[in-house]
């Protein structure tokens, strides 16, 4: 049975050493180095499962910057570990493709919640029905390539963002409450972080809508949830 590998990029060695114990107790091996530059290297060569990503690191470059470095060539779950808890922060992180992000101090038992819902996320992914595609007006789905297009102009998205995306198109035009969709596209760990949601809601209408203040496809329904809004297919 293939045991699962994480790379912990953090340059605190106290946080480094706990961290490391917990995972390697649940039956996780455990990569880590301090350096942005030596992390990408260490994908590059180890191929993990997973990276734990810390967004301030020693030297020129950040979490961010190693982030999206390693989305050129990979796309290995990333949870970023922040003492930030700006929203400008998050987003920053998102865009730099992130999946997760963890706000410092966090307990054992925060961190392998995220490191597992993560984890089944990434999995569940290579089993869903991947043909076809899905016309919401000018956007547009395709479900084989796992590529977006608004007006034919090709919009790119994190992992995380193309999920949720994916989620409200398979449903579009039914509302979707916030606690289904924090379910379905973050796991049951989620249910209850509609701050999380509602983040990632802005941050895709910021890449899909021409007027992100007055949306077109992804509608608020207040206190309620979400709803992709698509003209009727046979009207």
């Amino acid at each position: 049975m293939h045991t699962q590998r994480i790379l912990l990029v953090d340059d605190e060695p106290k946080l480094v050493r706990l961290v490391s114990e917990v995972l390697t107790a649940t039956g996780f091996d455990v990569l880590t180095t301090a350096e942005g530059k030596k992390a990408v290297e260490i994908v590059a060569l180890e191929q993990p499962d997973l990276v734990l990503l810390d967004v301030v690191l020693n030297g020129a470059v950040d979490g961010f910057e190693v982030a999206r470095h390693l989305r050129e060539f990979s796309d290995v779950p990333i949870i970023m570990l922040t003492a930030k808890v700006k929203e400008s922060d998050v987003l920053n992180g998102f865009d730099a493709g992130a999946d997760d992000y963890i706000t410092k101090p966090f307990s054992s038992k925060e961190l392998l919640a995220r490191v597992r819902a993560v984890l089944n996320r990434t999995k569940s992914e290579g089993t869903e029905t991947t043909e076809g595609q899905i016309s919401c007006g000018e956007l547009s789905i395709d479900l084989a390539r796992r590529r977006v297009s608004v007006s034919e102009e090709t919009i790119h998205l994190t992992r995380t963002e193309y999920n949720l995306l994916h989620e409200l198109a398979i449903h579009r035009n039914q509302v979707l409450l916030h606690v289904q969709l924090l379910t379905a596209v973050w796991g049951p760990e989620y249910r209850d972080d509609l701050d999380y949601l509602r983040a990632y809601v802005r941050y895709l209408r910021r890449k899909l809508e021409l007027d992100p203040a007055n949306p077109r496809f992804i509608v608020t329904y207040q206190g309620v949830g979400y709803m992709l809004a698509c003209p009727e297919e046979n009207g």
